[in-house]
């Protein structure tokens, strides 16, 4: 696996509803132009097939997704359902780009359900046909699969957060070779949501596993749930008379481990970093990762009394265990050296990106510069206004020496 591989944020924005509306208020765009491409790259793969010429609506809907301008993707996307009422990529569209409300986007996403599940039934009932008719069973499937991710995710946005938490197990459950899509992160911050720390724990038991790619949801989440068990009676002074007890080094550790997997988390969760809106790819690891997991998470955080503190006055620690991250790790791999510049694409450029690690010179470095610096400025002033220069020299001695500064102007 690539080691700066982009993956597509599990709880990405709408962006009619939510990415417009914030360019409308602000006058700043949200997304980056490699963000939206690689979006449109994505769009291409999940809802095209090679059968598509034989529909002329999916014809449209083949360039639709490739158009770079956000009005000429919408006027196909009407032209297609002219063509075909029942073009489910095409309501998606509209729900995604057009519907500046959660609601409206709702609207599409069902209409777009109604037809994505008559289309997956006829593929299903010949994708033993031909290639192509397998390939169209993919396609189908991808747009069934993402229409009930959206609608789940619209539904938790409402405030119908148990109906979304089933939506999402129904989900997984009807497609469950479909992990790579990391719908069990959506249901995580629902779950979190309704305070469901059980379910929660038995989400992460499943996912959180060796063999499974990690993401600082997992590993968040996890250390969540371990501080929450002591963080309302943590006290560090407490903590350093009498040592910390085992439930509260396996909180310690959690977070340890956690900020190793993706160290600019703490700073947006302890509020040191003013939190943007989350691009619609993020680089696991990375800044974008850790804008995506805060803008999410922080407030399932706040809600539990003292997380906070305890994250505040352990997360440091960590880079004592790994004084060399980039050559060597302690539970992961060494953190890719790629990162930042990978960031950089990703985030909006009025963004500070976070690095890791901080490229810092030593002290000895900083102080010779100065010198330098400073030297070489009283040479040029002298150099111009020698007389200026020696008075302020004779002010200087007599305020450093006042006892010996007569026989000093008097030698001069």
């Amino acid at each position: 696996m690539p080691e700066c591989k982009v993956w597509r944020n599990p709880l990405n924005l709408f962006r009619g509803a939510e990415y417009s509306r914030y360019m409308w208020v602000t006058g700043k765009e949200p997304l980056t132009y490699y963000d939206m491409n690689l979006s449109a790259q994505d769009h291409q793969t999940f809802f095209t097939c090679d059968t598509d010429a034989l529909r002329p609506s999916d014809t449209v809907m083949q360039k639709a997704w490739r158009e770079r301008n956000p009005q000429a993707r919408i006027k196909a996307a009407y032209q297609a359902l002219e063509l075909n009422n029942d073009c489910a990529t095409a309501y998606v569209l509209l729900a995604e780009e057009e519907a500046t409300t959660i609601v409206d986007a709702e609207k599409y996403f069902k209409q777009a359900l109604k037809a994505g599940e008559m289309i997956y039934r006829k593929s299903q009932n010949c994708h033993s046909q031909s290639p192509q008719h397998e390939a169209q069973l993919r396609r189908d499937t991808n747009v069934l699969v993402y229409v009930k991710r959206r609608l789940a995710m619209c539904a938790r946005k409402l405030g119908r957060i148990r109906e979304a938490v089933k939506m999402m197990r129904d989900l997984m459950k009807e497609f469950p070779l479909l992990s790579m899509l990391n719908i069990h992160e959506n249901l995580l911050e629902a779950l979190l949501e309704l305070q469901a720390y059980a379910d929660v724990q038995a989400v992460l038991a499943k996912y959180d596993d060796i063999s499974l790619p990690k993401s600082a949801a997992i590993c968040y989440t996890a250390a969540l749930l371990k501080a929450r068990a002591v963080s309302e009676r943590f006290s560090p002074e407490t903590a350093s008379r009498r040592g910390l007890s085992t439930a509260e080094i396996n909180a310690v550790e959690a977070i340890h481990r956690a900020v190793e997997f993706n160290p600019h988390v703490p700073k947006y969760l302890l509020e040191m970093k003013s939190l943007v809106l989350p691009p619609e790819h993020i680089l696991k690891r990375g800044d974008s990762e850790a804008v995506a997991y805060a803008f999410f998470h922080l407030q399932h955080w706040k809600r539990i009394e003292g997380a906070l503190n305890l994250l505040h006055c352990t997360w440091e620690g960590t880079f004592r265990m790994i004084p060399y991250p980039l050559e060597k790790g302690h539970l992961f791999y060494p953190y890719p050296s790629c990162t930042e510049t990978a960031d950089r694409e990703l985030l909006p450029t009025f963004h500070e990106v976070s690095v890791y690690p901080q490229k810092e010179l030593p002290f000895f470095i900083h102080f010779t510069a100065g010198l330098c610096s400073f030297s070489a400025m009283l040479a040029l002033l002298t150099h111009q206004f020698p007389e200026l220069m020696v008075i302020f020299a004779k002010a200087v001695l007599r305020v450093l020496w006042p006892v010996s500064a007569p026989s000093v102007l008097a030698s001069s």
